[in-house]
């Protein structure tokens, strides 16, 4: 049995990263939820038991805690989680804080498991999160040589402001999240614009797909885009391969894994799509197809739901991981 706690419990990924750890049956001698000032007090259901949300401080760190989900933002992860740290916790962090950070891991558990070189796991962002498994598998059989991004993004990857700006369009009324109307609008910009035209969002996925895949030279670019849907994030890959291969050799590879779900059937218009990975925990990948354009190259078109595997599950498979690991 261990003590966890969750930062960020009141959160849309921490509010589901407690949903999780009830569902999948995670064996806590004690849960302690923190929030910002702002939200301490609130009462939130845990396995039907009421447990009162706590202010984060620096003294309540101390815990002690075995693991802690860290799901808060980064200049509060940069803070507490060094701190949870010291006190003996393992953290597993939401954020972009530490993502980058050669000591601390960046983990997918299907894909990478972490090293633990440090106290601090981080878990990658959403779209990355969906988009290595499938370049995983592809990697392994046949070796990468380029990578190319567009995703299509919903809006609950902004969290419950996003959600609310789309509603907020629905009624007529102007965003205020973000710099435009999202309600019948595409925005081909998530994070800040950097000097040389991409978005961080951008630069987060490139930078994170080559430390996953660990893969530091591999070419990858992307543009992310920012799209009208409530839940669920859909990204198109295209890949070129070191090795010759076929779609037929591709789907009977994602066919035979366990951690992607295979739809790719267009003549009964079967293909990934948001509405049907909401609330899934899967990485549906389909259409399939190659590029003639370029030499071993493929289009793959993945769809995962973002608060789920691109978030709060990620952490809590990582945490099962890890709990796995220390009671063999």
């Amino acid at each position: 049995m261990y003590n966890i706690a969750v930062v960020g419990a009141t959160g849309l990924v921490g509010n589901t990263m407690l949903k999780l750890l009830a569902e999948k049956q995670i064996p806590i001698k004690q849960l302690t939820l923190f929030s910002s000032a702002r939200s301490a007090g609130k009462e939130v259901l845990f396995r039907d038991d009421p447990f009162i949300v706590e202010e984060l401080t620096e003294e309540k760190t101390a815990g002690p805690f075995d693991y802690v989900l860290m799901s808060a933002g980064g200049g509060t992860s940069h803070h507490f989680s060094p701190l949870f740290e010291q006190h003996g916790a393992v953290v597993i962090d939401n954020s972009s804080a530490w993502r980058m950070d050669p000591e601390i891991s960046l983990v997918v558990p299907e894909v990478n498991p972490p090293s633990l070189s440090r106290g601090i796991i981080a878990n990658p962002n959403c779209s990355t999160i969906q988009s290595v498994g499938p370049l995983n598998i592809l990697s392994e059989a046949f070796g990468l040589k380029r990578v190319a991004y567009t995703t299509y993004q919903s809006v609950s990857g902004s969290g419950q402001k996003g959600i609310e700006d789309l509603k907020r369009g629905e009624r007529g009324e102007e965003p205020v999240n973000y710099p435009h109307p999202i309600y019948n609008n595409v925005l081909p910009h998530i994070d800040v614009f950097q000097e040389d035209g991409y978005t961080k969002e951008e630069v987060k996925m490139i930078q994170e797909t080559r430390k996953i895949l660990n893969l530091p030279d591999l070419p990858v670019t992307a543009t992310c885009v920012r799209v009208p849907v409530s839940s669920a994030h859909a990204v198109a890959i295209n890949v070129t391969l070191d090795k010759e291969t076929s779609v037929q050799e591709i789907q009977d590879l994602f066919e035979q894994n366990p951690h992607v779900i295979l739809e790719d059937d267009p003549k009964q218009n079967l293909y990934p799509m948001p509405v049907n990975a909401f609330g899934k925990e899967g990485i549906f990948v389909g259409r399939i197809r190659k590029d003639d354009s370029l030499p071993n190259t493929y289009h793959l078109w993945t769809v995962s739901d973002n608060i789920l595997k691109g978030a709060a599950l990620n952490a809590v498979q990582i945490l099962e991981l890890l709990i796995n690991r220390k009671e063999k």
